[in-house]
């Protein structure tokens, strides 16, 4: 589920999201753009680099440590523990960027209590950026000076609207491409930004919808609390409530429902 009920006093959760961020780049920047990456092809050929291993690693060593009460889901090592409250991790999300040596890549850290994300941390370290929300506390991002809090935008109009729709391939295989094209026709802009850097622009209010396909949750949970606390909703492409369907469609919340009206006319 995407819309949870307050819940209590998330801000130590949040710190140490925080600090598993900090554990992650230092393992993941220390390797980017390295000569000796090493590389391979997991079973459903898609790549993992050490990076990505080595950074899930550091953030299970400090969570064994710290909640070993807690339950994991993390994409290189899969699931352990309880799952009423579960760390989700995506090491290095965007690994396709970071072995070619592009630094739109990052690391996302979630907790979900219930199913519910609730805590959410996005680290860029390559790009020097980060992003993080926990339920009822507002979504921010760092800054030189202090944090800024983030605001979706108040786009209103298809006709102005600016959206990432990530992939064509992504929407061909899920035989959504003219639905894609319908998209790209309506609206003012059209971009695939790609991965997560896309839902953060989205928060900050620069983009106005994110949409793609054959996601797993732990390649959007810890976007689910930063778009929602800025202002934003995020729903499957269907408009269900939920994280687990394998597609998302993020808005501002202004258009969500002008959007899903559009790719299911």
């Amino acid at each position: 589920m995407t819309s949870p009920p307050r819940t209590a006093d998330l801000s130590v959760d949040l710190d140490l999201a925080l600090r598993l961020a900090d554990a992650a780049d230092a393992q993941s920047l220390s390797r980017f753009d390295s000569a000796d990456l090493q590389i391979s092809t997991k079973a459903d050929r898609s790549h993992v680099t050490d990076a990505d291993l080595a950074t899930e690693r550091a953030i299970r060593e400090i969570l064994a440590a710290e909640r070993p009460g807690d339950g994991i889901f993390g994409e290189e090592f899969g699931t352990e523990g309880s799952t009423e409250r579960q760390w989700i991790i995506d090491p290095i999300d965007g690994t396709a960027n970071f072995l070619r040596g592009v630094p739109l890549w990052g690391t996302m850290i979630a907790l979900a209590v219930d199913g519910v994300p609730q805590v959410g941390v996005v680290s860029m370290p390559a790009l020097g950026r980060r992003w993080w929300a926990s339920t009822g506390s507002g979504a921010w991002t760092a800054t030189p000076d202090e944090p800024r809090r983030l605001r979706t935008s108040s786009v209103s109009s298809l006709d102005d609207a600016s959206v990432s729709f990530q992939s064509i391939t992504q929407w061909a295989d899920a035989g959504r491409l003219p639905q894609l094209l319908t998209l790209a026709e309506r609206v003012w802009r059209d971009r695939a930004y790609g991965d997560i850097y896309a839902y953060m622009l989205l928060a900050e209010g620069r983009l106005d919808m994110v949409a793609e396909f054959g996601v797993k949750e732990y390649d959007i949970a810890a976007a689910v609390p930063i778009v929602r606390e800025a202002g934003g909703r995020m729903t499957g492409f269907d408009g269900a409530e939920t994280i687990s369907d394998l597609s998302t469609l993020a808005s501002n919340g202004i258009l969500h429902d002008a959007f899903l009206e559009l790719l299911h006319d």
